[in-house]
């Protein structure tokens, strides 16, 4: 195989499942060796899907994927199954061999550093923050030095030192890349192209070019059918005029009408399907817990620094109405913090009994993936069942009725997401806890989803590095816990 030969080939492949539901049909494209590949869409578009079908984990029901004979392909996740979490780094990597060489720690220790986790392999993987477990799905997938590496959100839970070490590595790496990612600037750093999967119709589109670059030629492109279309609706509209009022008339005119159908049928047929555009979620509002007086006390905060724990005496008390946003670098101890005030096991810190905690946490556990989606929004729905009323907040987060007999497990990452946020609507909580609530959700949703998080009138602490996204949030105080 030469460099620039064709990799991986798409030739018309259909996929459905839930129920014959068609995820692709007659998708078409090729990669080719040492290319790097952006795969994107909108939530519940079916990359994900595509990538379990590149490595075989499904098959498709037509057409054929043809992948370069001997070719090896890894694939970092967007999380870790739980049922790793409970490994040490090293048992998590002695997953990856057919049978564990003897200088498997050398191995594990190398990918460890391309990827810039210091991190003894001893620990436990459930141990280590949402960044560091974000650069180790991606070590996970290099110790296996594959041909392909396909990247599912790999800038989820990293800082800024994290993406631009990432971005420095895949520009740098010299075999076939595909990522699925929604950072617009992560992804236009490397990208020479673009792979489209259309939610609506099914089908892929390719395209050549930075990622801005293929953005922009999409738009113009829908403009341009756009305003195709418009012109060929108004000659359709005046030839129907045309062909009503001589169709009534006799001899040469009734003719005349006759040639001016045919021509009105040809113009009808030359309109363009122009793509749909992606829907956005709907403007909402998260209702308060009616509440007075002190939410959060808060007398002392502990953060990992240079692996060592520190605490140190921050005098906080959260009321009504009061946005704090928690900072620091991967590893320091944000995630953690949370997880210890909603548990109320820490003297330092603790929730006014009777406050109603709204949680999103980063990895969805706060979902049950065996309900079915109807039934996860009902828990969490405050007052009596209004089914009605479930039904349009759902359709406000693009959870339409087709989805709501399905379980949790098998919506897209960004449908939990969306979910978890239509969860947060109904339970109405007097204390909105966020960990990383952009994570997985399309770049279109986030404005809308921070212009409701800014009109929350409870009390809120949220953790993010999308710093577009904290800058659209009003933030009251800035509890920074690398500063320590």
């Amino acid at each position: 195989m030469s460099k620039g030969d064709v990799i991986l080939r798409f030739d018309e492949v259909s996929f459905e499942y839930l129920h014959k539901k068609p995820i692709y049909q007659e998708a078409s494209f090729s990669v080719r060796d040492g290319s790097k590949i952006t795969l994107m869409g909108q939530n519940g578009a079916g990359k994900s899907t595509m990538f379990e079908l590149i490595t075989g984990k499904l098959k498709p029901i037509k057409g054929q994927i043809s992948i370069t004979g001997g070719v090896t392909i890894g694939i970092a996740k967007q999380v870790i199954e739980k049922s790793d979490l409970k490994f040490s780094v090293q048992k998590y990597f002695e997953k990856s061999y057919d049978e564990v060489p003897h200088n498997a720690p050398g191995e594990i220790k190398k990918v460890l550093d391309a990827v810039n986790l210091n991190v003894p392999i001893e620990k436990k993987v459930e141990d280590l923050s949402g960044g560091q477990q974000a650069r180790l799905l991606l070590a996970f997938a290099l110790i296996q030095k594959p041909d392909i590496l396909l990247l599912d959100e790999p800038t989820n839970n990293l800082d800024e030192d994290g993406i631009a070490h990432l971005i420095n590595f895949l520009m740098m790496y010299e075999k076939t890349v595909i990522v699925i990612s929604h950072d617009a600037d992560f992804l236009n750093c490397f990208t020479d192209g673009v792979i489209y999967l259309d939610v609506f119709t099914h089908k892929t589109e390719q395209y050549v070019g930075d990622y801005y670059s293929v953005m922009t030629e999409i738009e113009n492109r829908i403009e341009r059918e756009k305003k195709k279309n418009a012109q060929l609706e108004r000659n359709i509209q005046d030839r129907k005029e045309k062909v009503n009022f001589f169709a009534h008339k006799g001899g040469k005119m009734r003719k005349l009408a006759k040639k001016m159908k045919e021509e009105l049928e040809e113009d009808e047929e030359s309109k363009v399907d122009v793509r749909k555009e992606d829907k956005t979620i709907r403007d909402f509002t998260i209702p308060t817990q009616e509440i007075v007086g002190k939410i959060v006390e808060i007398s002392s905060v502990k953060a990992l620094i240079n692996g060592e724990e520190v605490t140190k005496e921050r005098e906080l008390t959260l009321r009504k109405d009061t946005h704090v946003l928690v900072s620091g670098p991967n590893g320091v101890g944000k995630s953690t913090f949370l997880k210890s005030l909603i548990s109320g096991n820490s003297l330092d810190h603790k929730i006014l009994e009777g406050v109603r905690v709204g949680y999103y946490s980063q990895d969805f556990s706060t979902l049950d993936y065996d309900q079915t989606v109807m039934d996860s929004l009902s828990d969490a729905m405050i007052g009596e069942n209004d089914i009605q009323k479930m039904r349009s907040i759902a359709a406000g987060f693009l959870i339409t009725g087709e989805l709501m007999a399905h379980k949790v497990s098998a919506l897209s990452e960004g449908q939990k997401g969306l979910l978890s946020f239509a969860r947060l609507v109904m339970m109405q909580p007097g204390l909105l806890i966020l960990d990383e609530p952009t994570n997985h959700i399309n770049f279109r949703h986030i404005p809308v989803i921070a212009k409701a998080l800014s009109k929350y009138e409870g009390t809120m602490i949220i953790v993010s590095h999308m710093e577009e996204f904290i800058e659209q949030i009003r933030i009251d105080e800035v509890l920074d816990l690398g500063g320590l």
